[in-house]
């Protein structure tokens, strides 16, 4: 027995005595049998006939402490969570509610300040306790998380058991996942991870976000760029299955407070597939970001991507130049990398020597020297720039221009025999020109040097087996003002996203829209001669450029897409 509940049961012997509860020699019997395994209250109520109720009822007055009756507390499992059954069991404690950040629970000794604080860190709440007697308290532990339990195994259960294999490194043999089990919080954190990894993969999703909350852990997909909801797993599993990624991705579990990158390989059904992985610390816990690079999705060639018959001979004519600059442009998650590496497949060939720099190499093209940024180590774009350009390239990929030195020795490797594709973030082709100059490059060097822009967005292709044509006509006048033309109003038929269980929403998978800005002699003038934006795109329109909105309607009048749609993806243009 220890010290805590020797003079536990010294406090309950006064109260018993002062109520006169049992006479003084049942009551010496009863402390001589407590011990380890049985507690005093347990003795004076199963032996000596005390009336649960009212030893409580004793106890409360004498503590201060509200008295529960343990079998009319409706649980709420999710409170499980808070309180692992490992400290509630080591606690004799039980929760019962919460409200905001406090959390009652059931303690049997409310003289015990070390439990209570303890209680407090385990559970990073305000404790308020309540009295019930320990042997109450057991019972109910085993009967409250036992559910909590079966709940767990039945959600595992639930999500099956997929097979993946995990390559730690991107050149070691492949390592079984099972054989990392006893890692990151053992095995329901493992099978956890591989079901949200083998689902996003299913459902062709391009992220997966983890995001931790008071009394949730959510998951979410990106599929066809919108996110949606996942499963929804237990809570209490957050810590292990952030630290099962972190694992994976080669991380350090043992940091939380700072952001951390990492990445790993998965071979599923016969294909590897990349992850790229990103923490944050928020308020809750670390969110997870985990961005899916497969390369069997990516498209090898132009023709599958979906643009407009001009936007791909203009693109096609740009990349067969044997030197000069093209850049595609676009927000984050546009696809403008696809593209990219599509236009590399195109012009790969044996006696061409062609080199990427990236940050990170998303995927790998046979026969395609691939270099890696590093900034810690000083391999920053514009460097590695200069190193490619040292080792007779004929073809430069940069994976994107972020500042003026990277620009202008691209702009310079153009013209200087080298064929050149880049990135950069701006909403259409014109203004790509325009950002140049603001970037501080010489508006002649970069009339001289670009060849096309390329604006590109990804649209969300309508489910053919579900979609509808839209009840009622559409007043003119919006269409008008939306961009169509007189031309196109007649027999228009406009089809809108229903919903069926092969799609998501209405949608199934995406295709392009790309808006491209051949640089011919008067576009060149104008660059060159500082005009603004907004002239440059009127000029390029009256010289048969097709802007992204009039790439979407045009697919709306194919029912390949939604009005609806075209609108969120072109609402600058």
């Amino acid at each position: 027995m220890t010290r805590t509940q020797a003079r536990f049961n010294r406090r309950i012997s006064k109260v018993i005595a002062r109520f006169d509860l049992v006479d003084e020699e049942s009551l010496q019997e009863a402390v001589e049998k407590a011990g380890s395994d049985r507690s005093l209250t347990e003795v004076l109520v199963e032996e000596k006939g005390v009336e649960e109720a009212v030893l409580l009822s004793a106890l409360a007055l004498e503590a201060g402490v509200a008295p529960i009756d343990l079998d009319k507390v409706e649980f709420d499992e999710t409170l499980s969570e808070i309180l692992t059954e490992k400290h509630a069991r080591a606690h004799c404690a039980i929760p019962v509610a919460q409200v905001g950040r406090i959390l009652t629970i059931a303690v049997s000794n409310p003289y015990d300040i070390v439990q209570l604080d303890s209680l407090r860190d385990a559970t990073d709440r305000l404790v308020q306790p309540v009295l019930s007697t320990d042997f109450r308290i057991r019972e109910a532990i085993d009967t409250y998380y036992s559910g909590a339990n079966r709940k767990l195994q039945e959600f595992l259960d639930g999500i099956g058991d997929p097979e993946l294999e995990l390559r730690e490194e991107m050149d070691e043999v492949d390592t079984s996942v099972e054989e990392l089990t006893s890692q990151g919080g053992g095995a329901p954190a493992v099978k956890l991870a591989n079901h949200l990894i083998y689902q996003a993969i299913r459902d062709r999703a391009s992220d997966i976000h983890i995001e931790p909350f008071d009394r949730q852990l959510r998951v979410r997909y990106r599929v066809d760029g919108v996110l949606r909801e996942g499963a929804t797993p237990p809570h209490h599993l957050q810590g292990a299955l952030t630290s099962r990624i972190k694992i994976m991705a080669g991380l350090d579990i043992a940091e939380r407070r700072i952001p951390q990158d990492g990445k790993f390989q998965l071979r599923v059904e016969g294909r590897h597939v990349d992850f790229r992985v990103s923490t944050l610390p928020t308020i809750y816990g670390e969110k997870v970001v985990l961005r899916i690079l497969d390369s069997s999705n990516l498209a090898h060639n132009l023709e599958t991507l979906g643009f407009e018959d001009k936007a791909l001979t203009d693109l096609r004519s740009a990349i067969n130049v044997p030197y000069g600059m093209t850049l595609v442009t676009g927000p984050t998650g546009s696809g403008k990398s696809t593209t990219l590496y599509s236009c590399v497949s195109e012009i790969l060939r044996l006696e061409e020597n062609i080199v990427t720099v990236e940050d990170p190499v998303e995927y790998q093209i046979p026969g395609v020297i691939q270099v890696p940024v590093n900034n810690k180590r000083g391999l920053t774009f514009s460097a590695a720039l200069r190193s490619i350009l040292r080792q007779d390239p004929d073809t430069v990929m940069v994976g994107e221009i972020r500042d003026l030195e990277t620009a202008e020795i691209a702009i310079k490797a153009a013209m200087t025999g080298h064929l050149v594709l880049s990135t950069l973030h701006t909403n259409d082709a014109p203004s790509t020109v325009t950002r140049l100059v603001d970037m501080g490059v010489d508006p002649f060097l970069v009339s001289s040097a670009i060849e096309c822009v390329a604006a590109q967005r990804l649209c969300r292709r309508l489910c053919p087996d579900c979609c509808t044509p839209i009840e009622g006509p559409v007043p003119a006048e919006r269409l008008l003002g939306i961009g169509f033309i007189e031309a196109d109003l007649e027999e228009l038929e406009i089809h809108d996203a229903v919903g069926c269980n092969r799609c998501t929403n209405g949608y199934r998978g995406r295709f392009a829209l790309l808006e491209t800005l051949p640089i011919d002699e008067e576009i060149r003038r104008l660059i060159a001669t500082g005009a603004p934006v907004m002239e440059i795109k009127t000029t390029a329109i009256e010289r048969g450029m097709t802007t992204l909105r009039r790439c979407g309607l045009l697919n709306v009048m194919r029912g390949k897409t939604s009005l609806e749609e075209v609108l969120r993806v072109t609402k600058n243009d």
